[in-house]
């Protein structure tokens, strides 16, 4: 079963490095967004099995997205992802799922 993911971070290069990892991945399938409205749209658009947050998102921001996101899929997983090698990554989404 192919997973998709979208990791929503404020810096571009761990954002690709997330992406990288989670491409790497047969079963699953990564998506990054660096802003708000770029991972609402991506939501908006695709069926998105679970939403990683990343660094740089203030408290405030992180509720508004989360309250905008569950609107569009009520289902959708949303967890924070606090950095560290692709192990931690894969421990943290393999908890989620």
């Amino acid at each position: 079963m192919m997973l998709t993911i979208l990791y929503i971070g404020r810096d571009a290069q761990i954002a690709a490095t997330v992406d990288r990892l989670l491409n790497a991945r047969e079963e699953w399938r990564g998506l990054t967004a660096c802003s708000d409205e770029e991972a609402v749209a991506i939501c908006s658009e695709q069926v998105i099995d679970l939403v990683l947050l990343g660094n740089g998102i203030l408290d405030a921001e992180e509720q508004e997205l989360r309250k905008r996101l569950i609107i569009i899929h009520p289902s959708l997983k949303i967890i924070q992802h606090y950095g560290g090698g692709s192990g931690l990554l894969y421990g943290e989404i393999m908890a989620a799922i």
